[in-house]
């Protein structure tokens, strides 16, 4: 195939990742009921500390919970519709759920989170690491292999 176009061809079946990972086809928006709504997160360390910031735009404070164990921090939130008549929303409602996956253990105190702009930040301390200190190991000459005790 020299200079022609490459040709997509679509299937009449799509991948189950697709009908799955954006939800069920022809019912945009469509989730089960127990689903929660995944939250966009970044995380950088700054100052010795871990700084998770989540996207909830339009979130009350109250609605928001923050917990941590061992090296998981986990945010919920729950956004509930309002009773207006709407002709159109694209709003998200319901429950919103985010765990990360920090590269440490969280210390049970110190964690401290807050909410503006619709953007929440918890600052989680980094755990102090000791100074890894390089060495250098000598080379010996010679012909036997190194042994060591192997009891």
């Amino acid at each position: 195939m020299t200079g022609g176009k490459v040709e997509r061809r679509h299937s009449l079946f799509p991948d189950f990742d697709d009908w799955f990972g954006r939800g069920f086809p022809g019912l945009p928006g469509w989730r089960p009921a127990t689903a929660a709504h995944s939250i966009p997160v970044e995380v950088t360390r700054d100052d010795g500390a871990y700084v998770l910031r989540a996207e909830l735009p339009g979130m009350d404070p109250d609605d928001i919970g923050v917990t941590v164990d061992d090296n998981l921090v986990t945010v919920t939130a729950e956004h509930s519709e309002s009773e207006d008549d709407k002709e159109h929303s694209e709003f998200r409602y319901g429950s919103f759920r985010r765990t990360v996956r920090l590269p440490s253990p969280v210390p049970a105190d110190g964690v401290e989170a807050s909410y503006a702009d619709g953007i929440l930040t918890v600052r989680v301390p980094a755990p102090y690491e000791e100074p890894r200190t390089g060495r250098t190991v000598p080379v010996k000459r010679g012909g036997s292999a190194i042994t060591g005790d192997t009891a």
